[in-house]
């Protein structure tokens, strides 16, 4: 796949351990990258520091994507049930503004496109999406040690009991989706 046909998103739905591990099996997926994204501390933000809750950073990861194989708006779409957009800075155990449901959009196309899949997937849930829509800002790659965190993890204790069961939902809801 030549790089001119990869497009960006930019996604956060709580600990980026999970959507990373639920991303990379989509066909069409090239890479995910776990990071931090939409604070106002300055210099590059630490893990600690992001957990904090202090920097206004959200966990969130970069999708590398072939639009011609998954197009934006079915990955926004995959993302939004991966993860519940109706709890305001809270996934499960996870609570802060460092674990919002957030979309960063990179061009007024992105922005559209997630405006237009918020409102096809309220009807899906009882509450309200909160789900914050913003302009991308600097993304800071996260420290080596979260990249591919559940591959090198899976008998982890979070990862067992969490992410787990959760990749084992996304993989019955989105199997024709899946690499």
């Amino acid at each position: 796949m030549s790089k001119s046909n990869t497009e960006i998103a930019t996604i956060g739905g709580g600990c980026f351990w999970c959507v990373e591990a639920l991303l990379q099996n989509l066909k069409g997926v090239e890479k995910v990258i776990s990071g931090y994204s939409g604070g106002n501390a300055p210099g590059k933000p630490t893990y600690r520091e992001v957990c904090s809750g202090l920097t206004g950073h959200a966990e969130v990861v970069q999708v590398s994507f072939d639009p011609s194989i998954i197009a934006y708006k079915d990955l926004l779409s995959i993302f939004m049930t991966s993860h519940d957009p109706t709890t305001l800075n809270r996934q499960g155990g996870d609570v802060g503004t460092q674990y919002r449901s957030v979309i960063f959009y990179h061009d007024k196309d992105q922005k559209q496109i997630a405006e237009e899949v918020l409102k096809e997937m309220q009807p899906y849930y009882n509450d309200p999406i909160v789900t914050e829509i913003s302009e991308a800002q600097i993304f800071y790659e996260a420290e080596d040690y979260h990249q591919d965190y559940y591959r090198n993890n899976t008998e982890q204790g979070y990862c067992s009991a969490v992410i787990t069961p959760k990749l084992a939902k996304f993989r019955k809801m989105h199997a024709e989706n899946l690499a």
